[in-house]
């Protein structure tokens, strides 16, 4: 299976200029047919496209170099025989003034390896084997069903020695279907999301500065390759989200900046970032946008879209502090009515288009209304990465522990706004990079505590409402910050504390997955019940989560959280419950087998008929230092 082929029509040629061709990628760039390939761009107000490449010795003056315009729609096209894939190509682009330019394709499905630059043809045909996985995939409601995603960066999850062939030691997409498929599916993470793989220059820049979006990139292999390595997850019951990047792109030279001499693709410089936003009041923008998302759907599989820099699309004014620059819309406000347009196209179209996907917005503000459809004012995405938790529940653990009762409020405060939007946890590669420390490495106290404290951490993210998301090394306990260009520090698991902290994060991850009422309902208080919010003295919290019952007539799963975040231990901590029963602990972030101290209930406890914090029963259990414990009732 592989593109199928639109001929360019001139119902074709229309959608794409009023911004409704949202599969522009099966007509334009290089599409490869038998004895050559057909090329077509978009380069208004050109005096002429050629293309040259290694078919035709770089000479951009040979046979059939020459593209045909198509009118005054700025569209040029044509055959060159010869053109076959694997070859080497841009674009030698004559502007008015008689110069000219070279650059990539914006549509290539393929490039070559940095630092070359050059688009290649592509046949993208490829064999799925993941048609069961697509049919359940279109019938599941991923809001009432468990996402705990592993958030990875391809070319630094692992490794190989440098050589004088391969001074990158990159791991192939093939390699990683060998080995980072079955270690994701031991850990129990039910999703992986990959840092961008669209083409880009610079490494450092993790993906987010994009050339090339239609083309994996060539660092780690072959976009065939790169659907196997999609294929391989989902044959282990994965689910594969790709970063994507609309909101801004590479100031490159062989990149879109300056496509035809001047802006085109380009509105204005991002002022934090160097790169250029998209004009997305031009509607061939919106079309290769729109296109480009539907791609990455329906050509290469995913399952969900996380879409990069939201809030940087929705403010005029993001980044600006010189009053004097700064832009306002027609209304007067500095909101971006065209990029917020584009926003809401997005998300309803990419559900209609293709079933059982999501798309999730990195969104920092408290923009209303995110995840609410666009009928009814909102933005219509599925998710909402939730950074007020992030940023709050950080600050917290980062605290020492004498001043925890004066920040009590940084842990109980998101569930006053947990039921606005639909969200994820993240603990996200953001957090652990440019001086902010790892994780383990916020944490206070001496190293006992640090790994307790860490711990603890996973197990409050875990049992709070909304999805969950963690970027690799977390679950190693890296004390080094995150370094994109080296492997992740796996020496650390021949170190007792990291070998069992590692057990203990895929304890907790099968724990989540394997118990409903950690996930049946993260988006009403009907699965969460706050049993005493108020103990800052000692620094506890108490909640219980409640899963969606089949049958209306029984109640749903019931497990109780305790969380001590102080240091005093506690032997007959008595806390209220809602129901009479036995109460059977599952798992303890300080039992001995994850390198805590012990201090664990083996025993069922029993519920008294002792009415506290508002319940009829009350349970009395054992507490640990900075450890907490999840009981099921019976």
């Amino acid at each position: 299976m592989g593109v199928t082929r639109d001929k360019l029509t001139n119902e074709l040629l229309y959608l794409y200029n009023t911004g409704k061709l949202h599969h522009a990628y099966r007509t334009f760039g290089a599409q490869p047919e038998d004895g050559g390939t057909q090329f077509t761009v978009w380069a208004p107000d050109v005096k002429g496209v050629r293309v040259s490449g290694d078919f035709n010795g770089w000479n951009c003056w040979a046979d059939h170099a020459q593209l045909e315009a198509l009118g005054n729609t700025g569209i040029w096209t044509g055959f060159i025989p010869g053109a076959c894939a694997g070859a080497a190509y841009k674009y030698d682009i004559e502007l008015q003034d008689g110069r000219h330019i070279m650059k990539a394709d914006p549509f290539a499905f393929g490039s070559e390896k940095r630092p070359k630059t050059a688009s290649v043809i592509t046949d993208l045909r490829y064999d799925w084997k993941d048609s069961d996985w697509i049919r359940e995939r279109e019938m599941k409601n991923t809001f009432k069903s468990p996402m705990n995603i592993y958030e990875c960066h391809l070319g630094s999850w692992k490794r190989h020695a440098a050589t004088a062939e391969d001074e990158d030691g990159f791991y192939t997409y093939t390699e990683l279907a060998d080995e980072l498929v079955p270690y994701v599916k031991e850990m129990g993470y039910t999703h992986v999301e990959i840092l961008p793989v669209m083409e880009h220059p610079l490494d450092a820049s993790w993906g987010y500065q994009v050339t090339g979006y239609y083309a994996p990139t060539s660092r780690y292999g072959s976009p065939a390759e790169f659907k196997y390595l999609i294929d391989t997850f989902h044959k282990e019951g994965i689910g594969v989200i790709l970063d994507w990047v609309p909101g801004h792109f590479c100031p490159d030279d062989h990149g879109l900046r300056d496509f035809n001499g001047g802006k085109l693709y380009e509105s204005t410089v991002h002022p934090d970032w160097g790169t250029y936003k998209f004009d997305f009041s031009r509607p061939q923008v919106r079309s290769f946008l729109m296109s480009n998302l539907l791609f990455w759907l329906e050509e290469y599989h995913a399952d969900g879209i996380r879409v990069d820099g939201v809030t940087s699309m929705l403010y005029l004014n993001f980044g600006i502090s010189d009053k004097s620059k700064m832009k306002f819309n027609k209304y007067g406000g500095e909101t971006d009515l065209d990029a917020i347009d584009f926003l809401r196209e997005v998300n309803s179209v990419a559900g209609t288009d293709v079933k059982g996907v999501f798309i999730v917005a990195e969104e920092s503000t408290a923009w209303p209304m995110v995840t609410k459809p666009p009928a009814d004012g909102g933005l219509g995405f599925h998710y909402k990465w939730n950074m007020g938790w992030m940023n709050d529940t950080l600050a917290y653990m980062s605290t020492d522990f004498p001043w925890r009762e004066g920040n009590h409020n940084k842990l109980t405060f998101s569930m006053t706004y947990a039921f606005s939007e639909n969200y994820i946890l993240p603990l996200s590669h953001d957090e652990v990079v440019h001086g902010k420390k790892s994780l383990i490495g916020r944490m206070p106290g001496d190293i006992w505590r640090q790994f307790a404290g860490i711990r603890l951490l996973a197990m409050y993210q875990m049992t709070h409402p909304g999805k969950k998301l963690n970027f690799m090394g977390h679950e190693i306990a890296q004390f080094i910050e995150w370094r994109e260009y080296e492997g992740l520090e796996w020496f650390l698991l021949g170190y007792e504390n990291h070998e069992k902290y590692q057990k203990f994060i895929k304890a907790l991850n099968h724990i989540y997955t394997e118990h409903p009422a950690l996930w049946s309902d993260d988006t009403s208080w009907d699965g969460f019940h706050w049993i005493d919010a108020d103990d800052r003295q000692q620094t506890v919290l108490t909640y219980y989560r409640r899963g969606k019952s089949p049958s209306e007539d029984e109640a749903g799963e019931l497990l109780v959280c305790a969380l001590n975040m102080g240091v005093q231990a506690f032997d007959e901590f008595e806390i209220g419950v809602p129901e009479k029963g036995f109460y059977k602990e599952i798992i303890n972030s300080d039992d001995t087998k994850y390198a805590g101290s012990g201090r664990v209930n083996t025993r069922q406890v029993r519920a008294r008929k002792k009415p506290m914090h508002g319940m009829p029963y009350s349970i009395r259990i054992r507490m640990p230092v900075v450890g907490g414990a999840i009981f099921k009732k019976k």
